[in-house]
């Protein structure tokens, strides 16, 4: 049986408490490999970590190998085989994006260095604090050239699953009858949940539903579904987050079925235009070796182009506010 080495930050957040269990009961990697599960979180909540650790103690996870906590990303990073980077500042009352963005980048620059110095030579990276694309960059530019492009993901699968979710609804189907229906650009509310080549069934999704539908109702209602859960719930997404890490994940370590395609941020590499030097959501495949490809030749009509093109831009325009960032 085979050992993974898995560092999960923010570890005493909410999203974190929905993820690890997951990850220690063999659902992200499946039922013959074993988990060495590190918490990491900042000084100052490492002591809330012992609850946490004894919580997954006494669930007794059969596949749970090694369990540790620490705030020195020395101990929690060496060796690792995934980095999940979940912890980040959350965006406060009358914070703009762009303040958001300077506030977590040096996070993430400190995380990229670490996993560069300590991390396994296969690491493989995985951005869900947000604003993840661009976190993504500051975390890969900070790491050097040492790890490959590919290594490096962010997490736009919870608004691929909340797509899919919406469309079954309407259509009267079941999620699993929603295929190839991908996420393009920033996870945002500029993002673009691309209904022009998804399926619900065998009909294309605009015969399966009204096209007018999709395209004044459901588009907003994905772009606005993490505020809607906050004004219902009181509290951000965990549960649906932490299931939708899980998700990625595994999209990536089991090869991707012939008839589908899943979502995920990762480092452009010109495909469709998009330019080289920011993190895009793509609809991606993937052989189950930990890495992706890019779904080419995709026919995207003059609706689906304007919708990329406007994410595509609000992703340059981030990148731009860390210039500074990404050439340090």
């Amino acid at each position: 049986m085979s050992i993974v080495r898995v560092v999960v930050t923010g570890a005493t957040g909410q999203v974190a408490y929905a993820l690890l269990p997951r990850i220690a009961s063999g659902a992200m990697f499946g039922p013959d490999t074993e988990i060495d599960l590190r918490l990491s979180d900042i000084s100052q909540m490492i002591e809330k970590t012992k609850g946490v650790l004894m919580e997954l103690e006494d669930a007794a996870y059969p596949l749970l190998a090694g369990l540790s906590a620490s705030s020195d990303r020395a101990q929690t990073h060496k060796d690792a085989d995934w980095v999940l980077l979940v912890g980040s500042v959350p965006r406060g009352p009358g914070m703009e994006r762009g303040d958001l963005i300077r506030t977590n980048g040096p996070i993430f620059v400190a995380e990229g260095k670490a996993i560069a110095e300590h991390g396994s030579g296969g690491v493989r990276v995985v951005v869900v604090g947000n604003p993840c694309n661009t976190n993504c960059l500051i975390a890969r530019h900070a790491a050097g050239g040492g790890i490959p492009a590919d290594r490096w993901t962010a997490l736009t699968r919870l608004d691929q699953n909340r797509a899919r979710s919406l469309l079954a609804v309407k259509a009267g189907a079941r999620v699993g009858d929603v295929k190839r229906l991908a996420i393009w650009g920033n996870h945002s509310a500029t993002l673009y949940p691309d209904f022009t080549n998804a399926v619900v069934g065998s009909k294309p999704a605009d015969k399966a539903v009204d096209r007018a539908w999709l395209e004044r109702d459901f588009i907003p209602a994905v772009q606005q579904r993490g505020a809607a859960v906050i004004a219902a719930r009181g509290a951000s997404s965990a549960l649906s987050a932490g299931q939708a890490i899980v998700d990625h994940v595994r999209s990536l370590v089991t090869p991707t079925p012939a008839d589908d395609w899943f979502s995920a941020a990762v480092v452009s590499d010109g495909s469709y235009g998009i330019a080289t030097d920011i993190v895009s959501s793509f609809p991606l495949t993937s052989k189950g070796d930990g890495g992706h490809a890019i779904v080419p030749d995709l026919r995207l009509d003059a609706f689906a182009k304007a919708k990329i093109d406007a994410t595509i831009a609000e992703l340059e325009r981030e990148r731009d506010i860390v210039r500074d960032l990404l050439a340090a």
